[in-house]
């Protein structure tokens, strides 16, 4: 009997949602950072095995948004749980119930879907503190199950996996078997490139930065791609550039070696910065750099 179905990963922001993926799959389909809101578009992360092909879908981390593009995010989110067949709602397990999460308990409440919570970073609790953070959480909503894992350290994933099948639909794979993603590889290089920004980066340039793919050749002794980086401050322009040119170059011979291993060959990178005021709050701009979507209903 074959199984297939989709799994939405959710949470709060930096819950661990990408890093979970990751090691599910044992490939970097998702990046990720220690900055909010890495994760901006919902990325389906595929896993076929001989019984059951599991599709988790990435989502960005839900929050009480404070541009245009927060509600954006948000509601990428939202149409993944609606989607889904199961909802694996990650926590971190050092952090108490807040809030963010009374936004994420409402939305579930609503779907009546199976949902499985997962505490996050176990291994950074001892037993007792681990007992005492299920009971607590247990007391949160009627779970169908509550699985303590560590996504850094991959730790109780094969437990993940076995309990994710049980609740799978009978049916055929969804997609093809050698497809590990459904983003295609100009996607993923623009994230690599926006990767490297939010490590290098902090305060307002992380949430302000969108990365697109300009021109893509490939030449006799590998590749020549162009980028364009968009900052919403003229300011924050002059920041990412660095003095004399330093944090640009970072950025790019960073991002250069990644992609050359994602590609296979030798890459050679051109990164430039543009200013669009305000973009975080124009829909036609969130659009255009390709982060909305889903349409309004």
């Amino acid at each position: 009997m074959y199984k297939s179905g989709f799994i939405a990963i959710v949470g709060r922001p930096n819950a661990g949602k990408s890093t979970l993926m990751n090691q599910l799959l044992k490939e970097k389909i998702a990046i990720m950072s220690d900055k909010p809101n890495t994760t901006r578009n919902n990325i389906a992360g595929i896993l076929t095995k001989p019984d059951a092909q599991y599709v988790f879908v990435d989502t960005p981390g839900i929050h009480k948004p404070q541009q245009q593009l927060g509600r954006v995010l948000n509601k990428n989110a939202y149409s993944a749980m609606e989607d889904c067949d199961v909802l694996a709602w990650i926590v971190d397990g050092n952090e108490n119930y807040g809030a963010g999460d009374t936004f994420i308990l409402e939305r579930i409440q609503a779907l009546h879907k199976p949902v499985i919570l997962l505490i996050n970073k176990i291994d950074q609790m001892n037993k007792e503190k681990l007992m005492e953070v299920c009971l607590n959480w247990s007391k949160v909503y009627d779970f169908d199950e509550i699985i303590p894992i560590s996504a850094k350290k991959a730790d109780n994933l094969m437990e993940v996996l076995k309990v994710m099948k049980s609740y799978l639909k009978e049916g055929p794979a969804l997609f093809p078997e050698e497809m590990s993603s459904d983003h295609d590889l100009n996607f993923r290089m623009c994230e690599i490139v926006r990767e490297k920004i939010l490590l290098r980066t902090h305060e307002e340039i992380p949430h302000s930065v969108a990365v697109l793919l300009e021109k893509s050749e490939q030449k006799p002794n590998g590749y020549h791609l162009q980028m364009l980086v968009i900052v919403d401050k003229k300011s924050q322009k002059g920041i990412l550039i660095g003095k004399q040119g330093r944090m640009i170059r970072s950025i790019r011979l960073a991002a250069q070696k990644e992609l050359s291993d994602l590609l296979g060959q030798r890459v050679e990178l051109e990164l430039y910065v543009r200013v669009e005021q305000n973009w975080r709050n124009h829909e036609d701009k969130i659009k255009a750099f390709g982060l909305d979507e889903f349409d309004d209903d």
